[in-house]
């Protein structure tokens, strides 16, 4: 029997592995960094022998209350997850299992390899409408991709901006950006040729490829958390950041949607940018048009539960939306998807999935499409 993490977004911590009934294991943090949260490992050797996995230090979590009625993802084969019950018992989060085969996957949420991020843009370039621009290197040298989705028109065009996995643990937000790009790569698609007919859609699947590969939650290779860099990004320490908003300043953006995923609460909601100096209710007006259409065609997506919005004047200028809806006076939004389930749609055998990510990226872009013509834009 054997536990292993030495793979592409791997992270587990091995204390004890010889009695099946007592495997004790802990998160690892990220590199230069407190945080902790996102988990990935194998088990084999094991199959048919009844299993009992402590988690040993879920106390010490960034969101201890996000292992609270949480139930975790496995698969044989990497292609499948489905949810399995979990407990939490003092300092420990509690799998009891039986594995029917002699390798088991586990994860905190279905992985999102960097592999399957190079196919993504591979088949995202099959399309005539799409552009690729290198951006650059990040600290472990990996590169930082651009994908701009655009079709010849003699009109002056908005230019959309989509950004995923800053935070590199919440996988969710990449499963939504391949989504996002299979409707666009959808020939013949009226939404599609609406859309890119008035706007660029410039997408960055994965801000944190160095954060990803190495298994991290929530930073770079430097243990910078991306979404605090955007007010002063260092070409050192979070290059990243400092490469996509300098892009930005030449596209400019008339919108901006940052895709992220929240370990405690078993929604999909939307966060605005109400604490901004320069908010008004122009801008409220904006922000509830997107979350209240979403919400019309979209049954996991709901407008009452998410976070409160910071008053006029008390923003945290170091986020992504912030900085961008201050600097270039457009509407931008943080969507973020359940790591648990979606309470107002449940589903036991998936909780929230890799499919209904990717429906949520439909309906984001129908929604889009409906501002991008409305009054309200």
């Amino acid at each position: 029997m054997d536990i292993s993490q030495n793979f592409d977004g791997g992270n587990i911590e091995i204390l004890s592995c010889e009695n099946p009934r007592d495997i004790q294991l802990q998160i690892r943090k990220d590199h230069k960094a407190n945080f902790s949260q996102w988990f990935y490992f194998r088990l084999t050797g094991a199959r048919n022998q009844s299993c009992l996995l402590h988690l040993k230090n879920i106390k010490k979590t960034a969101y201890p209350d996000g292992f609270v009625d949480y139930r975790v993802l496995y698969s044989y084969d990497r292609k499948r997850w489905c949810r399995h019950d979990t407990h939490v018992d003092t300092d420990s989060l509690v799998i009891d299992i039986t594995p029917s085969k002699d390798s088991i996957y586990f994860a905190y949420f279905v992985p999102y390899s960097m592999e399957r991020h190079n196919d993504l843009i591979a088949r995202a370039l099959e399309s005539e409408y799409c552009s690729y621009e290198l951006l650059g290197k990040t600290l472990d040298s990996r590169d930082l991709d651009l994908l701009t989705f655009s079709k010849p028109s003699d009109k002056n065009k908005s230019h959309y901006w989509i950004i995923a996995r800053q935070h590199p643990g919440e996988t969710m937000a990449e499963w939504w950006m391949e989504g996002c790009i299979e409707k666009l790569l959808t020939p013949s698609d009226e939404l599609t040729e609406n859309l890119l007919k008035h706007a660029s859609i410039h997408l960055i699947p994965n801000m944190n490829p160095d954060g990803c590969f190495r298994g991290h939650l929530r930073t770079n290779a430097a243990g910078r958390n991306l979404n605090r860099e955007w007010k002063e990004p260092s070409k050192n320490k979070s290059p990243e950041v400092y490469m996509v908003r300098e892009k930005i300043l030449k596209t400019g953006a008339d919108f901006f949607l940052d895709i992220h995923g929240d370990e405690s609460l078993p929604f999909c909601f939307i966060a605005g940018t109400e604490g901004i100096s320069t908010w008004n209710s122009k801008k409220q007006r904006q922000l509830d048009f997107f979350k209240d259409r979403l919400a019309e065609i979209n049954t996991d997506f709901q407008t009452k539960e998410g976070y409160p919005p910071k008053d006029i004047g008390f923003a945290n200028m170091s986020m992504s939306t912030t900085h961008i809806a201050l600097n270039h006076d457009c509407l931008a939004m943080t969507l973020e998807m359940p790591f648990k389930d979606s309470l107002n749609s449940p589903n036991k055998e998936f909780g929230w999935s890799t499919e209904r990510c990717k429906k949520l990226a439909h309906s984001c872009l129908l929604v889009m499409d409906e501002y991008l013509t409305s009054q309200y834009s």
